[in-house]
């Protein structure tokens, strides 16, 4: 399956200024796969050696740092000839050997001439104890679960695919219909790559959600694996929340929703856990809306989101036929799975940060972003309901600001606002 993640992977191959590459992000999203799909197309042999599986691996670097003796040796495990620009060495499951991540150091300094690829869940590469990323020494790439725009491509849509990236609206609006229907789609498949591949093959709506419920009983082991049990209880209260935590009307992060009487500091290591492992993302709340955005952050007012819709739908039981078949395309859980659609989309598509507004009891915006040197109002509708009015009082309280609602309608622009189908969202910015 493509990933969009691809032309940022010739990019690192094909620039002078090369370093060993993390591919970090959560377990299941992809990693491995694509990896070993772009040594394919782009080099003449890769020479792939998975960390935690292969025993030889586990003492590779315990010795010392001599590259020349480590090439050798993963020659000898992979029966590839490594060539210098012309094989790809893949080291997988980094994280589980020790000195694993710092022996990329020495490969950035002493044989720049290797190209090497490393994938490994941020959940293992973050806390790894005792040793760290080198930083200055590695160029780091962050992979996501499957966009809509990559699920319209697994599902063989190329062509609606093209069209939608053209913004070409009035050709969208033909196709209105399929886009609405795959999106319903997205919301119950999500965009974990075992989960859609699930989904390709068989069309079984059960099949794809027993594919989730694995995935999210493989992250909770992953958390009992890396963390102390009195941390991961805590990791786990917190994970457990996040459907109730979106259910509510504003989203913010309740304390007392993960744990009655709870408070920040019972969960602050606990929620920067599940950040560093990419199971969650951040919306931080800014007080003002001017350049940068980052200046202007409330630490203690946010909201969290989940990776991925489809397993927000798992996590919360919704049944499939509410997700595939809605008439109107998210009615029954449509704050929770709308934002958090959103979310994702924006995270996955874009290197800056996502925010939101609040002004008290006046107005809330769902999303305001950094596009370029421009501020962002945005505002994630489920339905066709136009109504706006948070996004028209922030507007017109901030001269030379457009806003952006993503919702079922169809592209309109408007002299403040333009609507976007929420079928855009990774494709928009």
């Amino acid at each position: 399956m493509y990933r969009n993640i691809i032309e940022k992977l010739k990019a690192w191959k094909n620039s002078e200024l090369r370093k060993p590459l993390i591919l970090a992000g959560a377990r299941q999203v992809g990693k491995t796969y694509i990896l070993k799909e772009f040594g394919k197309a782009e080099y003449s042999n890769v020479a792939y050696v998975n960390c935690d599986k292969e025993a030889m691996a586990k003492t590779l670097f315990v010795e010392d740092y001599d590259i020349k003796r480590i090439v050798m040796a993963i020659a000898a495990i992979t029966g590839e000839t490594i060539v210098p620009g012309k094989t790809l060495i893949i080291l997988d499951e980094i994280q589980e050997v020790k000195r694993g991540l710092s022996v990329l150091k020495y490969f950035c300094e002493d044989a720049p001439e290797y190209h090497v690829a490393v994938a490994g869940s941020l959940l293992g590469i973050t806390m790894r104890q005792g040793e760290s990323v080198p930083v200055g020494k590695v160029d780091v790439l962050h992979m996501y679960p499957m966009t809509y725009d990559e699920f319209l491509l697994a599902k063989g849509k190329e062509q609606m695919c093209d069209i939608l990236k053209s913004k070409d609206w009035k050709t969208i609006k033909l196709l209105r219909g399929e886009y609405i229907k795959i999106l319903r789609e997205y919301y119950f498949v999500g965009g974990m790559p075992e989960a859609v591949k699930r989904f390709l093959k068989t069309n079984d709506p059960n099949q794809v959600r027993d594919v989730q419920y694995e995935i999210l009983y493989t992250y909770q082991k992953d958390i009992s694996k890396h963390v102390p049990t009195s941390e991961s209880n805590r990791i786990n209260m917190v994970w457990q929340s996040m459907p109730s935590q979106l259910a509510k009307e504003n989203k913010k992060f309740m304390y007392g929703v993960a744990k009655k009487g709870g408070r920040a500091k019972d969960f602050e290591v606990a929620i920067q856990w599940l950040m560093g492992a990419g199971l969650v993302y951040k919306s931080e709340l800014v007080k003002e809306a001017k350049m940068s955005l980052k200046y202007y952050v409330n630490i203690n007012s946010f909201k969290l989101f989940l990776l991925d819709c489809g397993l927000l739908g798992a996590m919360s039981e919704t049944a499939p036929e509410s997700l595939l078949v809605a008439a109107n395309g998210m009615e029954e859980a449509k704050g929770a799975f709308t934002q958090n659609y959103v979310m994702s989309q924006l995270v996955a598509s874009r290197r800056n940060s996502v925010f939101y507004y609040s002004s008290g009891n006046k107005l809330e915006l769902d999303f305001l972003i950094q596009h370029g040197t421009e501020i962002v109002p945005i505002e994630a509708k489920a339905e066709e309901n136009l109504r706006s009015k948070s996004l028209a009082s922030f507007v017109s309280s901030h001269p030379g600001m457009h806003g952006i609602r993503f919702s079922m309608s169809d592209y309109r622009e408007q002299e403040w606002m333009t609507n976007i189908p929420l079928y855009a969202v990774s494709v928009y910015f």
